[in-house]
This record gives structure tokens, C-alpha cells and sequence, in this order.
């Protein structure tokens, strides 16, 4: 009778160790989710700035419309990609989108304040000037976000990549999660050019 308590002990031990690795898994999960709804109500702020600082330099940049409208187009493709991002966090397939569409907008946003630059009239506008600055800011918060959710992710994939972890998260199919990575511009990677002569 003891040896047959003793081993549904050790059964009962077992088990309840890879409940809490499921559960452990489920945790981390939902973190790194949660930690991409931060990005995408940042997101979701900077797609509502991009509209309002259009419209705002469309008086002074009446020759400039091939520019604004592919910021407004860039802006959509960003917007949606970042609906399919938010219905799937940390699908391969929903990132790669989301990092290209916000690459391809932060070119052609970067287009437009070279732009806006050059028009000291519209650089002066207080209007203006309060939306950069909003959008500087939010940009700032996206960062932040954009780190506290590879985070989540790094350790996610960790857990789920570790034995005994392995073997739950393959019966259960956790699924690897991307990270969300920030596209920067080929200019943006080139290493500055310093001379002293």
C-alpha cells in the first residue's frame, strides 16, 4: 500500500510541475500580448497625428501633393497592417508586415519633414509645430513600447525553447512569437563620416 501512495505522490508532483509549466507558458504569453496593445494605442495615436499634420501643410505645400498623398497612402498601409498585427501578436507573418508597412512610412514621413523643413512659414506654424512635437513624442512612447514588448517576447520564446518547457509548449502548440523590430532607412544605418582635417 505505501509504494502505491508514494508513486501516485510522485505522479501528483509530476503533473502539478507541468501544470505550472503550461501555466507559466499562458502567462508569458498573454504578457507579450498585452505588451503589444501598448504599441498599437501608440500606433493608433501617431496614424490619427499623421492626418491632422497633412492637412496642415497642404496650405503651404499646394506643389508638394505627389509627397502628401504618399504619406496619407503610407499611413493607411501602416493602419491596416497594424489591425493584422493586433488580431495575431507574435505571428511571423503579422510582424514582417507590420515592420515593412512602418518602414515605409517612416521614409516617406522622414520625405516629408525634409519638406516641411524648407518652408520656414509652415515650420513656424503654431499648429505645426504642436503636432511635431506631439508626434515626437509619441514616436518616443512607440519606442519605449516597442522594447517592453521584445522583452516579453525574449522571454516567451525562452521559456517555451527550454526543456522541460519544450516539450509542453510543442503538445500544446506554442507557437514562436516574433519580434516587432524597428525598420530603419538605409541612411539611417550608415556609419557617420568623421574627419579632422
Amino acid at each position: 500500500m505505501i509504494p502505491l501512495i508514494v508513486l501516485v505522490a510522485i505522479i501528483a508532483i509530476i503533473a502539478f510541475y507541468f501544470v505550472g509549466i503550461y501555466n507559466n507558458l499562458v502567462f508569458l504569453r498573454n504578457q507579450y500580448r498585452n505588451a503589444f496593445k501598448q504599441i498599437d494605442v501608440q500606433l493608433k495615436r501617431r496614424y490619427d497625428l499623421i492626418p491632422n499634420l497633412v492637412e496642415t501643410a497642404k496650405g503651404y505645400l499646394a506643389h508638394e501633393r505627389g509627397t502628401l498623398e504618399e504619406v496619407i497612402k503610407a499611413r493607411n498601409n501602416a493602419f491596416d497592417a497594424s489591425k493584422a498585427a493586433a488580431a495575431n501578436p507574435g505571428s511571423a507573418a503579422a510582424m514582417t508586415g507590420l515592420m515593412k508597412a512602418e518602414g515605409a512610412l517612416g521614409t516617406i514621413m522622414g520625405k516629408l519633414l525634409a519638406v516641411v523643413e524648407s518652408y520656414p512659414d509652415l515650420k513656424a506654424n503654431s499648429t505645426m509645430s504642436q503636432l511635431m512635437e506631439e508626434l515626437t513624442s509619441t514616436e518616443n512612447k512607440i519606442s519605449f513600447a516597442r522594447q517592453a514588448y521584445n522583452d516579453n517576447v525574449a522571454d516567451y520564446n525562452t521559456r517555451r525553447e527550454q526543456f522541460p518547457g519544450s516539450l509542453i509548449a510543442s503538445s500544446f502548440n506554442f507557437q514562436v512569437a516574433q519580434l516587432l523590430e524597428a525598420v530603419e532607412s538605409a541612411d539611417e544605418r550608415k556609419s557617420p563620416k568623421v574627419s579632422f582635417t
